[in-house]
């Protein structure tokens, strides 16, 4: 399919800057033998811990954030439920051999989610779209924002075509309760088979008349990050992936001290890391994105946010910020 986008030519979807998926001494063949010898602290010890609550019962006043570990979460904003990115699946891959999540990481799931006002899918990569969780989703979910190419997907999985608005970076669309979304910017890929970038990959801006939240999908770092912050920002909050990364493919996933500064390029007054703490898709001990965020963080001033699974986030008021990784022992 052709689309009428600055950001799609020659029959794929480009990012702003010329992107390697792979280093250029790298080969899938190499990178497949690493993962077949991951070393073992790449799972946690024992189980997550996590908070319950219930969720369908309407928060307070102030906007809340609830995370579901990797990069899911609920916004509550103006009396909304906007769902970010749910994968409530036991696996994050077509195959349930590979993925899978961490023991304690699925105790929410989407017979916990109150009726969704608006579902946010920042690209087609099986760690961000499951099948299972919108399947599940279909009938409790009133709109659907995603980015250029992705509606196929989310048709085949369930949702009704009426439903779902694609957006090209720098497009917006007026919500219910006063907010707006607004596509920005990634600097990443699509794909959900053999052949890639033929679905467009996004960052948001979810904005109220009094606040500003970034949700930063999955993105290697760039100038982009700048230029949303000198248009759009200040933000409250900035939700930006810190895990799954590693200098093989370092160009499409930040490492965690460059999503610092994306935090500080975005003019965010705190960040919440994500896509950690309920998969492993990379090399990196499970708990290292975070103890390396705070650390950077804590060199810069960069007010971190680190909530447990089902732990409240509220806007304005003291950020969640125990080490609760610290606590995941052998059982």
């Amino acid at each position: 399919m052709e689309w009428n986008s600055p950001n799609f030519r020659n029959g794929t979807f480009h990012n702003q800057l010329p992107t390697l998926l792979m280093s250029a001494d790298n080969t899938m063949l190499k990178v497949f033998i690493k993962f077949m010898r991951k070393p073992k602290s790449v799972n946690p010890p024992g189980p997550l811990p996590s908070i319950r609550r219930d969720l369908k019962s309407p928060p307070g006043p102030g906007t809340t954030i609830t995370w579901f570990g990797h990069s899911s979460y609920l916004v509550q904003m103006n009396g909304l439920n906007i769902l970010v990115d749910p994968v409530f699946s036991s696996h994050a891959s077509p195959v349930p051999i590979f993925a899978k999540a961490f023991a304690g990481s699925n105790v929410y799931g989407p017979a916990d989610m109150p009726d969704i006002d608006i579902l946010i899918i920042t690209h087609n990569h099986y760690d961000h779209l499951d099948s299972r969780t919108i399947h599940a989703l279909r009938h409790r979910v009133r709109a659907v924002f995603t980015g250029l190419g992705v509606k196929p997907d989310l048709i085949r999985h369930g949702l009704p075509a009426g439903i779902i608005t694609e957006l090209d970076w720098g497009q917006s669309a007026q919500l219910p309760a006063g907010l707006t979304l607004t596509a920005a910017p990634a600097r990443h890929f699509s794909g959900r088979g053999v052949k890639r970038n033929q679905s467009l990959w996004s960052s948001y801006v979810l904005a109220s008349e009094k606040e500003r939240i970034y949700i930063g999908g999955d993105s290697g770092y760039g100038p982009h990050f700048k230029t949303i912050g000198d248009a759009y920002g200040p933000f409250d909050l900035a939700i930006l992936e810190t895990g799954q990364y590693n200098t093989d493919w370092a160009n499409i996933h930040m490492m965690p001290e460059e999503a610092v500064q994306a935090a500080a390029d975005l003019r965010a007054r705190a960040m919440l890391p994500v896509h950690w703490a309920k998969f492993s898709l990379a090399f990196h001990p499970w708990d290292e994105p975070v103890r390396r965020v705070l650390a950077e963080a804590q060199k810069t001033g960069m007010p971190v946010a680190t909530p447990m699974i089902g732990e409240a986030l509220v806007l304005h008021q003291p950020l969640p910020a125990s080490h609760w990784w610290e606590n995941v022992k052998q059982p």
